[in-house]
């Protein structure tokens, strides 16, 4: 008897939502999701990314625009082996701050701008995190969030080395103080992460006007209440409710266990129904032959 072990397939779904917020005219985040089922995403990875721009006028926004299309433009420039994802995400975050870089840098310091990058590649089991600002990256799974980057902000050094709570850090006049952003500089240092994925996991990205009001057991509940589009709107209005004054931008995927369907459901057990009732009829069958050779034995007696 062979025996036959049905394998769950996943559904990976993704869904991004950003908004200005109550105070500033323009949106100076930027969001990129490639569509999973789009053939650069089938052959080289499902990529997504929350940026969070900075600068004068204007300047922000060109920085983060700038700073996810660098990021698509060169992670899909030609095919990327399975073992080359963190490298080909590391060379985009390069590229982009650069270009950034070169963008102000002749107009003098008074133009400075740059942003935050967050970048999560999904390709089968496997999730790549590149990280260099304090946009956020978690990883819910078994209704717990983990937060997969380290921001590189003043008050998460000064909590890291002791001297802020968390609570006290989310109230603190300087959570805004970044400590590394693309642009800045003409390099950068970029913190990658690699992980295994299981079934039913989510991944989360965040600008600071979502994770910096909302607590991580809030946006991990808001997260598993729908899927990744409407949670994504979720979270980005939740934000505001509670109070966010900064552009809110935030970014759900989810690797959705596949189910089996209705129909094969019902035929399984419409089947196992089938031998059921033939192994009754056939039993009543055998007891009335039974019961008439015993009766035709005793008349005849």
């Amino acid at each position: 008897m062979v025996a036959r072990a049905r394998v769950r397939e996943t559904t990976f779904l993704v869904g991004a939502a950003t908004d200005p917020g109550p105070v500033r005219e323009q949106n100076e985040d930027a969001v990129l999701v490639v569509e999973p089922t789009s053939p650069e995403a089938q052959e080289n990875g499902v990529l997504f990314a929350v940026a969070d721009g900075m600068g004068g006028y204007r300047g922000g926004e060109v920085a983060a625009q700038m700073a996810v299309e660098t990021l698509r433009e060169h992670f899909f420039a030609s095919p990327v082996p399975p073992t080359e994802v963190a490298k080909r995400l590391e060379e985009a975050f390069r590229l982009a701050n650069g270009r950034i870089f070169r963008e102000w840098e002749p107009h003098g310091e008074t133009n400075l701008m740059g942003t935050t990058l967050v970048a999560a590649v999904v390709r089968g089991e496997n999730l790549t995190v590149a990280n260099v600002g304090d946009s956020r990256a978690y990883l819910i799974r078994a209704r717990r969030p983990t937060q997969i980057t380290r921001d590189h902000s003043l008050v998460a050094e000064q909590v890291e080395a002791g001297l802020l709570t968390q609570e006290e850090a989310r109230g603190s006049a300087y959570r805004n103080v970044i400590t590394r952003a693309l642009g800045y500089r003409p390099k950068v240092d970029v913190d990658v992460f690699e992980l295994r994925l299981m079934s039913d996991d989510r991944i989360v990205l965040t600008s600071d006007g979502v994770h910096d009001v909302l607590s991580d057991e809030e946006l991990a509940a808001i997260a598993l209440s729908a899927e990744p589009e409407r949670a994504a709107r979720m979270l980005v209005e939740r934000a505001l409710e509670q109070g966010s004054q900064d552009n809110a931008s935030a970014i759900v995927a989810w690797l959705k266990p596949a189910t089996t369907p209705v129909e094969a459901e019902a035929e399984r057990h419409g089947a196992g129904s089938r031998w059921i009732v033939a192994l009754i009829v056939i039993g009543l069958l055998l007891f009335i032959a039974i019961v008439g050779v015993i009766l035709s034995l005793g008349y005849g007696g």
